[in-house]
């Protein structure tokens, strides 16, 4: 689940008016990956976040809708799984497929999932059976794995000079030696078009880019 679906209201300091702000859920503007304070950094400074969260209850049903979660929970042993045994296997599966920070830089998944037109996914749908889908924001949308996509172009493992795609997951940027800022930048621009060229789909980057644009 996304941190926005719990949010009541976020304290903040407005520095366009000077002052502190109390805004709602509706007032974030919550989406896929995104708010008004990453649609506009320069305007806001957090400086709390009020929570409503539940406390687990004896027969609720998580939600198993994550990637590999259900296979991930089937290899732990657990057949009528809680929160804590799905957050395990949450941290299982990224320790698994993402590259260790500590080891080689990357910041993590770097593209965010496109979310597309209905008629647009089962178009790609017929055309790549293979192709991941899910529900996007709302009926009229689906939300396509990123990642296949790259991997599909071929990006996976691929290293230009020291910037590359990561061999083990094709959504995380690596650095393994001196790479530039820049450099990841447009090798994150080639591989979106790339996408964009063979499938008709626009990526966007997950990180904010700071001192250059998109």
């Amino acid at each position: 689940m996304e941190v926005g679906e719990h949010v009541v209201a976020v304290e903040a300091l407005d520095r366009h008016a000077a002052r502190m702000v109390r805004l709602d859920r509706q007032a974030c503007g919550f989406g896929y990956r995104d708010s008004v304070f990453k649609r506009e950094p320069s305007r806001w400074i957090v400086t709390a976040v009020e929570l409503e969260l539940a406390r687990e209850e004896r027969g609720s049903t998580p939600r198993l809708d994550y990637a590999g979660i259900g296979e991930e929970l089937a290899a732990m042993g657990v057949q009528a799984p809680g929160a804590r045994d799905v957050a395990e296997a949450v941290i299982r599966i990224r320790r698994r497929k993402l590259p260790d920070p500590a080891e080689i830089g990357n910041a993590g998944s770097f593209f965010k999932n496109p979310i597309v037109p209905a008629a647009q996914a089962q178009a790609l749908a017929d055309a790549h059976p293979r192709l991941p889908g899910v529900r996007g924001d709302g009926d009229g949308t689906r939300k396509l794995s990123a990642a296949w996509l790259i991997d599909a172009c071929g990006w996976k493992g691929a290293r230009e000079g020291d910037a590359g795609v990561s061999a083990a997951h094709a959504l995380v940027l690596v650095n393994p030696g001196h790479a530039s800022g820049m450099q990841l930048l447009e090798l994150a621009r080639r591989i979106a078009a790339s996408v964009r060229e063979r499938f008709g789909v626009a990526l966007e980057p997950e990180p904010r880019i700071v001192g250059a644009q998109w």
